[in-house]
């Protein structure tokens, strides 16, 4: 679970303790989270990751990596999300099929994208003034790679997908081998019509955008058991 913030990767399932004395000897700054291609994909390495076994258990980790994210008031809302936070649940699964035996894995990213904001509305002034640059600008990015993937079916166009955290880390989500289902909120009140407007618009776009048919991830049996081995001699050099 974690919350792009200003452009930063923050791990919403793990929280500094305030009251906790500080220690006689400076510690390292935890190193910085950032988003990187692995052997499965693009992931955050560092990042806190926790075993689930049932729908419970992983809305009990969403309750606390919402407690954990930032938000603020202002004009408009007083509990404004100043923040996009990110849910992943990532599956593995073996098969057997007679003789055959492969793995299959799979990724589920579950989105909260903190609303577009109109300073004129909110007044945001200070640290949240550039929270709301950095939502504006994330927004703006995300919505470039939606309309570059519409161009792609006509001639191949250039996806900006590195052009902020949140776009490159929904690179596989948004790519040909995946499924996106958006949902868009908008506000019955007239004085958000130009805002409601907008989102819809946007909602539009996507609609109208095609990502082609989804592909199993799978690999062999022999593979996978191979990778388990790699894994555990890892292990074992490690507690050495």
């Amino acid at each position: 679970v974690l919350e792009i913030y200003n452009e930063t990767i923050r791990d919403l399932l793990v929280v500094e303790d305030s009251n906790k004395p500080r220690p006689l000897v400076s510690t390292p700054k935890p190193k910085k989270l950032e988003v990187r291609q692995g052997e499965h994909g693009l992931h955050v390495p560092g990042l806190t990751h926790e075993r689930v076994s049932c729908v419970g258990d992983v809305e009990g980790l969403m309750q606390r990596g919402t407690q954990n994210r930032t938000v603020g008031a202002h004009n408009v809302n007083l509990h404004s999300s100043r923040s996009h936070l990110v849910v992943t649940v990532s599956l593995v699964a073996d098969h057997v099929h007679g003789a055959k035996r492969f793995t299959t894995r799979s990724k589920l990213h579950l989105i909260d994208l903190a609303g577009s904001e109109r300073l004129d509305k909110t007044n945001a002034a200070g640290a949240m003034l550039q929270e709301a640059k950095a939502i504006n600008k994330s927004l703006s990015a995300l919505g470039n790679v939606i309309k570059a993937l519409g161009k792609q079916q006509q001639g191949g166009q250039h996806v900006p997908f590195r052009d902020s955290k949140l776009t490159f880390l929904l690179q596989d989500s948004l790519s040909g081998s995946s499924k996106v289902l958006m949902f868009v909120n908008i506000s019955p009140v007239e004085w958000n019509a130009p805002e409601s407007l907008c989102s819809l618009t946007f909602a539009a776009r996507c609609r109208k955008t095609a990502l082609g048919a989804a592909k199993k991830n799978t690999e062999s049996a022999q593979v996978a058991a191979l990778k388990r081995q790699i894994e555990d001699m890892q292990g074992g050099s490690r507690r050495r």
